[in-house]
């Protein structure tokens, strides 16, 4: 296809994640001036990536963000191709064949390391695969071991906060929701009975929400408690609740509850600040408590050590002190910030090199995989509206793609005997997982299985 030709068409977009971040990135480019056609690829059968899989089953209130993504991928410019594996199923090459350019928006979801002695304990777990396990991921194990008695979590997150939330709740609190029964069965079974979470600074520096926070303390079986020890601000504290409507909101919560009586809800979930975890400890390979170092503000809102040690009996310990982003083939990647090099969402190609030849051609980064699994899902609008304007900047340097037309790329996916999955699958999948639910009262139930997705969805294809 030549210059001239490529002018009279749409330009062909491939976005690959169809997560928030990818779909807010095709949302940016449908609402510029230029005409364009986009294929978003999702390594699962179905769509919305952190939504669907990386937020809690007692959040619709988040899983609204929905509504507002389905209006986007119900646009004729958009077509969704699911259930494939970038990096296997199809490559930079590929994507090279039929599109124009390339956008990566595939989030993060693995857990960052925590360098501690005992991390590979069994009962040592990442946020990350629990979370997967109740959110009903079909890539990981369909049982999830919870005989411990006493839990603790490491993070003062939303993501500790959800993980600590779900081990306190009954899993008869949590069956309204949309878990799958096998997650239900794991809940029902579920022996803990006190849950610690481990903040290593102070309630000024915690990172989660006062929604987030408050949500805990609703629960009918939950006791939440924090130790009045633990309310303490120094100078740098106090400035960021000065400048932080929302730091002082959390750190109001945590006076109060600090100061009430405790009351004798079944399930109690201990908020402990100042601790940093120092050694997970074990006993024929199993955990069988937690060493934590006491810690002191330094009078700038950060902490130091004070040599006082305690122990803590737990027998397993959760770890949710960030997401990492995985390495993306035939991309450079920074193993430590877990992202692809990027400028304004450009992929770098050259440190060193100036003008065109410091980028990648044609190739883009939104999202997590941008700049780190850190904010809230809203905020990778933002992202994406920076990195497609640089995109459009750069379109008229863009080489044309050799195979643009819309069947070129369907072809190629069914000549590998990929079964892929559309946005009318989805409406399918989704219109099954609701019938699911009906009998029980619930909106939905979720299907676990790829091979049931599969058939929900594209029923003539499995």
């Amino acid at each position: 296809m030549t210059e001239q030709s490529a002018a009279d068409r749409p330009l062909r977009i491939a976005i690959v994640g169809a997560g928030p971040a990818g779909i807010y990135a095709a949302d940016a480019l449908m609402k510029s001036d230029a005409e364009v056609s986009i294929d978003l690829f999702e390594r699962m059968p179905a769509p919305f990536g952190l939504i669907r899989y990386g937020v809690a089953p007692d959040h619709p209130r988040i899983k609204g963000i929905i509504t507002a993504l389905h209006k986007v991928l119900d646009k004729p410019q958009v077509r969704l191709l699911g259930n494939i594996d970038y990096g296997t199923d199809i490559t930079l090459e590929d994507l090279r064949t039929f599109y124009d350019a390339v956008i990566f928006s595939t989030g993060a979801n693995a857990d960052r390391a925590l360098d501690i002695p005992g991390i590979g304990l069994d009962g040592s777990y990442g946020a990350a695969d629990f979370v997967s396990w109740y959110d009903g991921h079909p890539d990981v194990p369909r049982t999830w071991p919870l005989d411990a008695e006493k839990v603790a979590v490491l993070g003062v997150g939303n993501v500790a906060l959800d993980v600590a939330r779900v081990l306190a709740k009954t899993g008869d609190e949590l069956l309204p929701t949309e878990i799958p029964p096998n997650v239900y069965a794991g809940l029902k079974a579920n022996k803990a009975l006190e849950v610690h979470v481990f903040g290593r600074r102070g309630p000024a520096q915690a990172k989660f929400t006062p929604l987030e926070l408050r949500e805990l303390d609703h629960s009918p079986t939950i006791e939440v408690i924090v130790d009045p020890e633990d309310i303490d601000y120094d100078e740098g504290s106090e400035a960021a609740r000065r400048h932080s409507k929302q730091v002082d909101m959390i750190a109001n919560t945590l006076e109060q509850w600090a100061i009430r009586d405790v009351g004798n809800r079944p399930h109690k979930l201990f908020l402990h600040f100042f601790e940093s975890p120092a050694e997970i400890l074990g006993q024929d390979g199993k955990v069988v408590g937690l060493r934590t170092e006491r810690t002191q503000l330094d009078g700038t809102g950060n902490v130091k050590g004070t040599g006082v040690f305690k122990q803590w009996d737990v027998q397993a310990v959760y770890r949710a002190v960030g997401y990492l982003s995985q390495n993306l083939t035939n991309l450079p990647f920074d193993d430590q910030a877990g992202t692809v090099p990027n400028e304004a969402g450009r992929v770098i190609a050259d440190e060193n090199a100036e003008g065109p030849e410091r980028y990648i051609p044609a190739t883009y980064v939104t999202g997590w995989i941008k700049r780190g699994p850190v904010g809230l899902i809203g905020h990778t609008k933002g992202d994406a509206n920076e990195t497609v304007a640089c995109l459009l900047d750069d379109s008229t340097r863009f080489t044309p793609a050799e195979r643009p037309e819309l069947d070129a790329v369907t072809e190629f996916l069914e000549s590998k005997g990929i079964p892929f999955t559309t946005w009318q699958g989805w409406y399918r999948l989704d219109a099954h997982e609701r019938s699911l639910g009906e009998p029980e009262g619930r909106e939905r139930v979720k299907v676990v299985e790829r091979e049931d997705m599969l058939r929900a969805s594209e029923p003539h294809k499995v």
